[in-house]
């Protein structure tokens, strides 16, 4: 039993790593892409890769739910081999896309197939004994890190050659990882804990139900949405605020996303298990959300890059956070609800992805002279909220 649970996790474990590894590959390429079809017009290509962005979060919002329903129904593997060989046909489609309107299409189903993470989160649930899950959530953290450390890498790579060899790569990955699981993984859902689809438990409203069902996996919904929305003053703000306040230039920022990648590695894949040995899981959290907290504040203060790059493993161990909660929610529930309940935390993620942006970029244009940090700084207010509400909400009743 537990080789076989061993195994499964491996699966889980490659199909996020190649998963992640795609979606990095045409990060550097997609938006030179899409200026290729707007005649070079590089602020045109801008407006259109934001658009972009947030339909494919909108698509994950939408999906991720309506996934983890089935997941539960009919298991999670089937679910997960659709969207693998449905990724790898999608980035086929955008290697051969004529048009702009054909590379939207693209975008639009990759965020439909992608939305599959979450039910890789819940076959990792299924197959973990519930103390374990922190530790194994942290492994899946870090197939994230690797793969957008080492996948921009890859896709710049190819892309020298041609701008559309990365999206054929990314096809490769994930048909090889379709192919894999289809000959390979065993099913984590028996079929007697399994629940019947229903359309009120998979659209967003519906699955979000979930959430409030118990006081503690509302906090800790709530705790995790406030970091997600903090999360995401990294990519909308880090590029522009450390070329304005640093002048760094594109190989330093890329030197350091890959220390980040790499401290947030070490972090996930090593150290979470022995945090929640020595702290147990509530203490881990809380300890994650500070130092993510006082990561946070060092970039918004920082006068200097050198002091900039000291808050980086600071930052890191807000990865303790995460994995931890997970682990707290999906004990708080039934295996037959582990698809909708990541499903819904995917939900919440996207939201997050939607909504954030606007929020930190509006904030960086309108502080840039007398405070350039705002967008931290802002980011560190909403992790001390985000501490503050998993405290209340795991506190002993």
């Amino acid at each position: 039993m537990i080789a076989t649970r061993q195994a499964a996790f491996a699966f889980v474990f490659v199909t996020v790593l190649l998963d992640m590894l795609a979606l990095g590959m045409i990060i550097p390429v997609l938006p030179k892409l899409i200026e290729s079809f707007v005649a070079g017009d590089t602020a045109r290509a801008s407006e259109i890769f934001g658009l972009f962005g947030t339909v494919w979060a909108l698509m994950q919002f939408v999906f991720s739910p309506v996934q983890g329903a089935l997941s539960d129904q009919f298991g999670r593997r089937p679910v997960i081999l659709l969207s693998n060989f449905g990724l790898g046909l999608d980035y086929i489609l955008m290697a051969l896309a004529p048009s702009l309107v054909w590379l939207f299409v693209g975008r639009v189903i990759s965020g439909i197939c992608a939305a599959s993470i979450s039910t890789a989160y819940a076959y990792t649930a299924d197959v973990t004994p519930p103390e374990q899950r922190a530790a194994r959530f942290g492994l899946l953290g870090a197939a994230f890190g690797v793969g957008f450390v080492i996948g921009p890498a890859i896709g710049g790579v190819l892309a020298a050659g041609d701008p559309r060899l990365p999206f054929w790569a990314a096809a490769g990955f994930s048909l090889l990882n379709g192919l894999y699981g289809l000959l390979v993984v065993p099913e984590s859902l028996a079929p007697d804990k399994r629940a019947p689809f229903s359309w009120a438990r998979a659209n967003p409203v519906g699955a979000l139900a979930l959430l409030r069902s118990h006081v503690e996996l509302y906090g800790l919904a709530a705790a995790n949405f406030l970091a997600q929305v903090a999360h995401v003053a990294l990519p909308t703000s880090f590029v522009l605020y450390a070329g304005y306040r640093y002048g760094w230039d594109e190989t330093a920022v890329g030197l350091v996303l890959a220390l980040v990648g790499a401290c947030a590695i070490v972090v996930q894949a090593g150290l979470i298990g022995r945090f929640v040995k020595t702290f147990g899981e509530r203490r881990t959290l809380l300890i994650g959300l500070l130092f993510g907290a006082l990561g946070f504040a060092v970039y918004g203060v920082a006068p200097n890059g050198a002091l900039f790059c000291l808050g980086i493993p600071l930052m890191s161990l807000w990865g303790l956070a995460s994995p931890t909660a997970g682990a707290l929610m999906s004990a708080r529930v039934s295996p037959s609800e582990q698809g909708q309940l990541q499903g819904a935390n995917s939900s919440l993620t996207a939201i997050a992805g939607i909504f954030g942006p606007i929020a930190f970029t509006s904030v960086f244009s309108a502080l840039i002279g007398p405070l350039p940090g705002a967008p931290f700084l802002l980011a560190a207010a909403l992790m001390l909220g985000s501490c503050a509400i998993a405290w209340a909400a795991t506190r002993p009743r």
